[in-house]
């Protein structure tokens, strides 16, 4: 699509969008008297990748191109994924959808509905040069009705490779293949290239945080209390910022890329992470820092006062509708289906850190199938609501194992020195507090006070001093669940359980492996199997859970 070929209604919205930013920025340094034209767009997305960034003040982890991005742009405190694993989130991301309004791809490696379109689609459709490196939506199966491979983020470039630093970093040299894009976008297009890191997914090489990232166990300030304060715990945490560091150089190389061709002032770039780090208790959940997202985004020619900090809560859900709109188009030409996401646009145009936009007080979160190995391939499922510096769960299955079945390796937690380290400690000591918090059962309802317990340890749901709170915490959630058309909502949740899992070699892992079948679980240790069957409402063959 050459601007020429930009049809009038989407130039009138590029017109509006840059006239009420022009508006506001008149006289201020870095705005430009041009026409407006669709900007490029750099979406740079790690893989399990917590809110922790130099510019989050976090010491232990060195961001200098994410914190770079923050500086020229805007920095969100408090941006949600929906959903806490890779293929849910990054459906909403795509859709602009929540998982419980997206059937099938509410649930971890599905088969991805057709009916439902992604921006990166539209975009092509509509004349966009659009790429990817590495991963995308993933993982799961995504084919258009008549059973054609979709090209979900874009075309791939993955042709360039580069020896990665350490054992567990993917050799896909990302920013090579930016450029390989770059040199392939036809002129005078506007393009797309959504950046998939696969870092810092497990798995790591342990201690290459401190052999070869440099880094020392005294960096870490703190160690969440879900979690024992222990060398093996703090090494693990470390081999994972060298990840995250991995990431950030990337992304490095692409702004200086874009820089060097002069680019850079009118490409939108977002930098955020599907959700958080792969340890017990985080990925795959849905507390507190599971579904908070690092999120830094510029776009210096459609910024207006850069540097700002956004204290509005926003959502996955919001990112699709904002790249329709900057892109030019209508969201009902696209053939998209509806969404419930607000564009932020709005917070582009304003001049107001903190709180900017009136409205964007909570954000909704859920989970269903984030995995396999409970029986009959069941999730767990959860929806909550996170405001005002509260978070409040409802657990729809208390009875199942929130993280698998301990016999199957709690496959809804991949293997690790922290998962390893707690799995050891609790068969030492059926007691253990850490496992307990980490894989052991949980009520029908928790409610936690984030700016007093961060780590959500102390659940307030069963006080009396709480109870009007939750009460208007739940009658939100349920209300705006309703309006979404979720169908735990109308008696319907079962629907989640029986989407089949995309992987025919793990169809039914419980009860096959349970037979005595040989199952290869790779993203689990062997050792996290225990060996016989339990039950959640019984830690250890002991006493029932109160």
């Amino acid at each position: 699509m050459t601007l020429d070929s930009i049809p009038l209604h989407s130039m009138r919205n590029l017109l509006r969008l840059a006239l009420a930013v022009g508006g506001v920025a008149l006289g201020q340094p870095g705005f430009s008297a041009e026409p407006a034209r669709p900007p490029n767009i750099l979406f740079a997305i790690a893989d399990d990748w917590s809110a922790h960034a130099g510019a989050y003040g976090t010491k232990w982890v060195k961001t200098p191109a994410f914190d770079r991005v923050a500086g020229a742009g805007l920095l969100f405190h408090h941006a949600y994924t929906p959903n806490a694993k890779c293929a849910p989130s990054r459906a909403c991301i795509l859709t602009g959808r929540n998982p419980w309004q997206l059937k099938a791809a509410a649930n971890h490696l599905c088969y991805f509905p057709p009916e439902f379109k992604t921006w990166a689609e539209a975009l092509a459709e509509h004349g966009w040069f659009v790429g990817h490196t590495q991963k995308g939506w993933a993982p799961g199966t995504a084919t258009n009705a008549a059973g054609a491979p979709r090209e979900m983020t874009g075309k791939a470039f993955n042709r360039r490779k580069a020896t990665p630093p350490a054992s567990g970093i993917s050799n896909n040299d990302y920013a090579a293949n930016f450029e390989d894009f770059l040199d392939a976008a036809p002129p005078n297009t506007p393009w797309c290239f959504w950046y998939g890191a696969v870092e810092p997914h497990r798995g790591y090489e342990f201690g290459s945080g401190v052999a070869k990232g440099g880094k020392k166990l005294t960096d870490l300030d703190r160690v969440p209390g879900y979690w024992p304060d222990h060398e093996t715990v703090r090494h693990d945490m470390l081999d994972y910022a060298f990840e995250v560091e991995h990431f950030d150089r990337h992304l490095g190389r692409m702004l200086a890329s874009l820089e060097q061709r002069g680019w850079l002032d009118n490409t939108l770039v977002i930098v955020t992470s599907d959700h958080g780090m792969p340890f017990p208790r985080i990925k795959g959940n849905a507390y507190d820092f599971a579904n908070r997202v690092p999120l830094a985004i510029m776009w210096k020619n459609g910024i207006v006062r850069p540097g700002r900090v956004v204290d509005d809560f926003v959502s996955f859900i919001d990112l699709a509708p904002t790249l329709i709109e900057v892109a030019g188009l209508r969201w009902a030409s696209t053939g998209m289906a509806e969404s419930p996401g607000r564009s932020l646009t709005g917070i582009f145009r304003s001049t107001k850190s903190g709180l900017v936009e009136a409205g964007r007080d909570h954000v909704l979160i859920g989970k269903e199938r984030t995995d396999i190995g409970r029986p009959h391939d069941w999730g767990y499922p959860t929806r909550g609501i996170v405001r005002n510096g509260w978070l409040y769960l409802r657990n729809f299955e208390p009875a199942r194992w929130p993280a698998g079945n301990p016999e199957t390796g709690y496959l809804d937690c991949d293997g690790g020195a922290t998962k390893t380290f707690i799995l050891e400690a609790h068969r030492k000591n059926p007691a253990d507090t850490h496992w307990a918090l980490c894989f052991g059962p949980r009520p029908a309802e928790e409610l936690y006070h984030l700016r007093d317990d961060p780590d959500c340890l102390r659940n307030l749901a069963g006080s009396a001093d709480a109870a009007a709170l939750l009460r208007s915490l739940t009658n939100t959630l349920f209300r705006e669940l309703k309006q979404q058309d979720d169908p735990r909502m109308s008696g319907h949740g079962e629907v989640f359980d029986q989407y089949p899992h995309a992987n025919p070699a793990h169809v039914g892992f419980h009860e096959r492996f349970l037979r005595g079948e040989k199952l290869n679980a790779g993203w689990v240790n062997q050792s996290d199997f225990e060996p016989r069957p339990s039950s959640p409402g019984r830690q250890d063959g002991g006493s029932p859970v109160r």
